[in-house]
């Protein structure tokens, strides 16, 4: 009975991280991508802070670690949330989804680029596969882009972000626990984004707004920012990362189905092609290479915020 709370917390962790790109979509009908931003992160401190008061898991912040925070926001949230908001805002959220599950291969190149961490070839030869993936995905027969460059840009920006987040976290994970480092950079993350949704979205304040307009909003804070972190929180503690962390690749999977259920989108057998490439690439990255001690908290990258 222990094992099937574990594993159902596992697929509805993957679930909503899935359902966080449609519900974006959805949210872009009616709001910004920097207002929903703004709302889906204060969304997520209210709830992550009450969790936190709950549990009485609040710490004193060191002093040499707050310039790191700092940092680590301003990768994470601040600017993975430009880049994957505004990218989305022009491709699908399938084609979202499959870019950003490039993140741990970045990572990993970045690791091995700056810090000499030595991987096996196998790990090599995953990274070259998703990002093969990445190209079969978004170019067609004739070579020709099928998505729109901007918006692949800004994913990319996203994922390089995500990648320098994943280095600083590094020196904080053993420090504070997951959800702690969550929550500040959260908080860190309103304050910044505060003066640019003003300046960006004035008129929020002088519009009418209805239950199901903010819905796609507040189903980002509760179950993608908060629901899924906590789920997956719980299953790490379980059973461990290595055995949760690659049920991560199945996002690009489930939301590939459900925009086809609720977006109505379509995928051509080159694209599912690509999304095959990628994910079976990530897996490759995965297999035993000679890393530092992971923290739960590093596979959070890019699902977290």
């Amino acid at each position: 009975m222990k094992q099937l709370r574990i594993y159902t917390a596992i697929i509805f962790a993957m679930i909503f991280w899935s359902f966080s790109f449609i519900w974006f979509k959805m949210a872009n009908e009616n709001y910004l991508p920097l207002t929903i931003i703004f709302l889906r992160l204060l969304f997520a401190v209210i709830i992550l802070t009450i969790y936190l008061a709950i549990r009485r898991e609040f710490v004193t912040i060191r002093k040499e670690d707050r310039k790191l925070f700092l940092i680590l926001s301003v990768f994470e949230p601040f600017l993975y949330f430009i880049g994957e908001s505004n990218g989305l805002a022009y491709v699908t959220s399938t084609t979202g989804s499959v870019v950003i599950s490039t993140i741990p291969a970045v990572v990993a190149l970045a690791a091995w680029i700056l810090f000499g961490e030595k991987l096996k070839l196998i790990n090599y030869a995953g990274i070259i596969m998703s990002f093969a993936g990445i190209v079969i995905f978004v170019v067609d027969r004739n070579g020709a882009l099928t998505f729109n460059i901007k918006g692949l840009l800004l994913l990319g920006l996203a994922v390089c972000s995500a990648a320098g987040y994943n280095l600083t976290l590094s020196r904080l994970a053993g420090s504070y626990s997951p959800v702690f480092i969550v929550n500040v950079q959260n908080i860190i993350g309103v304050i910044l984004f505060f003066p640019l949704f003003l300046i960006t979205d004035w008129n929020f304040f002088h519009t009418a707004h209805s239950f199901h307009s903010l819905l796609p909003v507040l189903e980002l804070g509760l179950f993608a920012s908060c629901g899924a972190f906590i789920l997956f929180i719980y299953s790490v503690k379980q059973i461990g990362v290595s055995r949760v962390n690659p049920f991560t690749n199945t996002i690009p999977v489930f939301t590939a189905i459900f925009s086809f259920i609720f977006l109505n989108n379509t995928l051509t057998a080159r694209n599912i092609a690509g999304m095959v490439v990628v994910i079976a690439g990530i897996f490759l990255t995965q297999i035993n290479g000679k890393r530092k001690k992971t923290d739960e908290a590093l596979i959070l990258t890019g699902k977290t915020a």
